[in-house]
């Protein structure tokens, strides 16, 4: 089977596994891009043959992601904002949605020398690592409650060669003088579990779901930010469009002042920017 075959073969396979044809075109590509070598290293080997270990790799492959397992988890990495990052089942996945997130969280440390910077629920570092990457001259902290997460985000930063101060702790981890709290918490309500797709199970659910109204995490983590932050540091967070606009107003109440809702590539609010006050 040539390369070019494998492509239509392997659209064919997950277009029947239920994904659209837009997704079965981007994952086919990026299957073979990861069996073969990507962009023209991928186009300029299009007519050659797999090779057997490469054929039975991409059957498994699409065996697994017919299955519903994430396709970052089948090649073991995923991109977001330039940086390549390991990840693994248990650890949140990050989004291509995220990446605005950062955008807005550097954005609020533009004309900050040296800004402290904490990101709360580091997941596997995505959200740090850019900002460090980024500003060099950040003093970047991540928080996480999970063992496993917090290992896999120091082994990304070990990669990558940047120095991250990793806590072991619950939201602000106790921490002060902060110019800016940037974190996409946990934030779905839990009965969205029972229809939830079958790429979340492979994520922990304490890194998706957050009580019943989801802002079970969010509301504490607004109250701590308040006391963690310098006057006019930023909280910045990608929650639920369902209870952004209740964040905001929770924020407002603890002290926060200028909340600016922001929405995503589909223009659904999705994004709180917040200034202590």
């Amino acid at each position: 089977m040539t390369i070019r075959q494998a492509l239509t073969y392997a659209r064919a396979r997950l277009q029947e596994a239920g994904y659209s044809p837009q997704l079965a075109e981007a994952e086919a590509r990026q299957l073979l891009g990861w069996l073969v070598g990507e962009g023209v290293v991928l186009w300029k080997h299009i007519n050659n043959n797999l090779t057997k270990t490469q054929l039975s790799e991409l059957n498994d492959a699409l065996k697994r992601r017919s299955s519903g397992e994430p396709l970052q988890l089948i090649i073991g990495t995923v991109e977001f904002f330039g940086l390549t990052l390991a990840v693994r089942p248990g650890v949140l996945i990050p989004r291509p949605e995220t990446e605005f997130l950062v955008e807005l969280a550097l954005k609020q440390i533009e004309s900050v020398a040296a800004p402290r910077v904490l990101d709360i629920g580091v997941g596997n570092g995505a959200i740090a690592l850019v900002i460090k990457y980024l500003r060099p001259d950040a003093e970047v902290f991540a928080s996480d409650i999970s063992p496993a997460a917090l290992e896999l985000a120091r082994s990304n930063a070990s990669a990558l060669g940047l120095e991250i101060n990793f806590r072991n702790a619950s939201l602000a981890a106790n921490l002060n003088s902060l110019d800016l709290i940037v974190s996409n918490p946990p934030y779905l309500p839990l009965v969205d579990k029972s229809t939830a797709p079958p790429e979340l199970e492979w994520e922990a659910d304490s890194a998706l779901y957050a009580g019943a109204d989801g802002l079970a995490v969010t509301r504490p983590l607004i109250s701590e930010a308040k006391s963690s932050l310098k006057n006019n540091g930023w909280l910045v967070l990608e929650l639920d469009p369902r209870n952004v606009k209740t964040a905001a107003n929770f924020a407002v109440e603890q002290g926060f002042i200028s909340p600016t809702i922001h929405t995503d590539a589909s223009g659904v609010p999705r994004f709180l920017c917040a200034r202590r006050g």
